[in-house]
């Protein structure tokens, strides 16, 4: 059998992440939603997007690349909220079975506002 290797991205916060004021956090999402965006614009990030009501409140987004787990990781150190602390990235590589997965182009939110209204 044959397999096609992703590279997956875990977002978790840290245990000591940094508390920051609600206009610091809106304006550090809407950053890493930007990064985000770039990364799918260039092809790296093939879906991406947060966990709601998981059973670890940690691990808060996922993101599948095209990329190898060593350029995954220097994308991921460069997302707004990893370099502020409020995220870490953990690589890992996925395995299925060819063709299982399939992943379309779509367009992503750049900033919160962008998501909630959904243009």
């Amino acid at each position: 059998m044959r397999f096609d290797q992703h590279t997956v991205v875990l977002l978790v916060r840290p245990d000591d992440a940094p508390d920051l004021p609600q206009d610091a956090l809106d304006r550090l999402q809407d950053a890493h939603l930007a990064h985000q965006a770039g990364l799918v614009e260039q092809g790296a990030v093939l879906a991406a997007g947060p966990f709601l009501g998981g059973d670890d409140e940690r691990i808060r987004g996922i993101a599948v690349l095209s990329v190898d787990p060593q350029m995954a990781r220097e994308l991921y150190a460069n997302d707004p909220a990893v370099r502020a602390g409020r995220l870490q990235a953990q690589v890992l590589s996925w395995m299925v079975p060819e063709g299982n997965v399939r992943f379309e182009q779509v367009p992503v939110p750049r900033s919160m506002l962008e998501a909630a209204t959904g243009d």
